[in-house]
């Protein structure tokens, strides 16, 4: 008898703890409805809280839905400014979902070191650096290793492969001449992801000495500006104008000293 008491017991207590659940779930349900088209204060502009380019605007208690234009999101930074911005400067990982965007016309295929910047509706072609291409990440020009775009990794802009080296050689981030240009080198950082840099107007790449120097002194690159630079502008470029020392003579600082006027 005592047996079947508890059974009763426990029955009761499971059902009683459902019925509680359900319940809860119900009035958060019925939360969730009431609140989804009410302002959380009478006036100003919020953020959706599941999708980054959609927000509301509250003007006297009355909600408005709105979405921002394609490719931006909305910066929720201030209540009382209702404000666009790109991507790349907002963090959306908490409302990661977008609007479904109408792209016109296609992309390049492997252009990977231009990007238009838009203001006021016009469009202006950027081209980045040699070298780096753009990061659609942040918004900027960097390494190909950094911007992880497809199509563009270092391997895919460069067409140059880092020699197979050890351990501590590669953490020396190994130098390479490029071997299609005497002005260019390739660092691969810790042997194995190459960077292109470059020395600077009439200089070259040394391999022997893993540095800049003037062409003419590397016997592989010595004619490498011919057409480019005639022999006047190299010397010119490898002796620069000393600049003149400045005057050491002490600046006479002191008053000038009134003569007196004489009286007639």
């Amino acid at each position: 008898m005592a047996r079947v008491l508890n059974v009763v017991i426990l029955l009761l207590v499971v059902g009683f703890v459902t019925a509680a659940r359900n319940q809860q779930k119900a009035k958060d349900e019925d939360f969730d409805e009431d609140t989804s088209d009410q302002c959380p204060e009478p006036y100003g502009f919020f953020a959706d809280a599941a999708q980054c380019d959609k927000y509301y605007e509250c003007n006297d208690g009355q909600i408005t839905e709105k979405l921002c234009p394609d490719g931006m999101v909305f910066n929720d930074y201030s209540k009382d400014q209702e404000k666009c911005d790109l991507p790349f400067n907002i963090d959306c990982s908490n409302r990661p979902k977008l609007q479904n965007t109408d792209i016109l016309g296609t992309k390049e295929q492997n252009v990977c070191d231009k990007f238009y910047y838009c203001v006021d509706g016009k469009f202006n072609l950027i081209v980045c650096p040699s070298g780096l291409v753009y990061n659609e990440a942040n918004g900027i020009c960097t390494w190909p290793d950094e911007a992880k775009k497809k199509g563009c990794s270092s391997k895919e802009v460069f067409q140059f492969d880092c020699p197979k080296v050890n351990m501590s050689e590669a953490l020396t981030h190994p130098r390479y001449p490029d071997p299609e240009d005497c002005q260019y080198f390739y660092v691969c950082i810790n042997g194995d992801t190459p960077r292109r840099n470059g020395c600077k107007l009439g200089q070259a790449f040394d391999d022997r000495t893993k540095k800049c120097d003037w062409a003419r002194k590397i016997p592989e690159c010595a004619d490498w500006y011919k057409g480019q630079l005639t022999d006047e502008q190299l010397y010119a470029l490898e002796n620069p104008p000393t600049a003149k020392p400045k005057s050491k003579t002490p600046i006479n600082r002191r008053k000038p000293v009134r003569r007196p006027v004489d009286e007639e």
